[in-house]
């Protein structure tokens, strides 16, 4: 677990790193996004990772590595978001929406810890693929609770799916980095 927890740190410090660049660039203009349009967002990159997997080749040039960092902080947005929900603030300035990337990892984090102990770390055996389908799969989850409106009866809400999402996709980044993920 030690090792997963470094592994798992260096991938978020990158995404976080791209993040706050990115919002040197444009700001805060995704603060203008509702969820539904974020988790569209989501599922393109996912799309388009599942398309990579199966045709084996990209025409423009980008591999399946930037688009797993997309999911990171495309979900970590729609956090944020669910976190501001009152906050009609479009410019959140730097130190701030840093503050909030760490609330919101840190909250994932502990989830995959508290995962981690019950499910003693299946992903290392998952492939990568796979990952990817069942990151499909919780954005199809999120889109039908968005469309009822977040009600659901028995099932966890759109929080815990971007929160899983954030992880899986993590998994995915370490078992990349690690060379060691079965073909896709």
């Amino acid at each position: 677990m030690a090792n997963t927890e470094t592994q798992y740190r260096q991938v978020v410090e990158r995404c976080q790193d791209l993040f706050l660049k990115k919002n040197k660039d444009y700001g805060t203009a995704w603060r203008i996004l509702r969820l539904p349009s974020i988790t569209d967002q989501i599922y393109i990159k996912a799309q388009r990772i599942r398309t990579l997997q199966e045709k084996g080749v990209s025409k423009v040039g980008e591999g399946i590595e930037p688009e797993f960092v997309g999911i990171i902080n495309y979900s970590v947005m729609a956090l944020i978001q669910m976190a501001l929900e009152n906050d009609p603030r479009t410019d959140i300035p730097p130190v701030e929406l840093e503050s909030l990337y760490n609330e919101q990892i840190g909250r994932v984090i502990d989830l995959l810890f508290a995962k981690n102990h019950d499910y003693g770390e299946a992903w290392r055996e998952m492939r990568v693929s796979s990952m990817t389908d069942i990151i499909l799969m919780k954005l199809l989850r999120t889109k039908q609770i968005e469309d009822n409106a977040g009600a659901t009866l028995v099932s966890e809400g759109v929080e815990a799916n971007y929160m899983d999402m954030i992880n899986y996709a993590v998994f995915c980044l370490i078992k990349i980095g690690e060379n060691t993920s079965t073909p896709a």
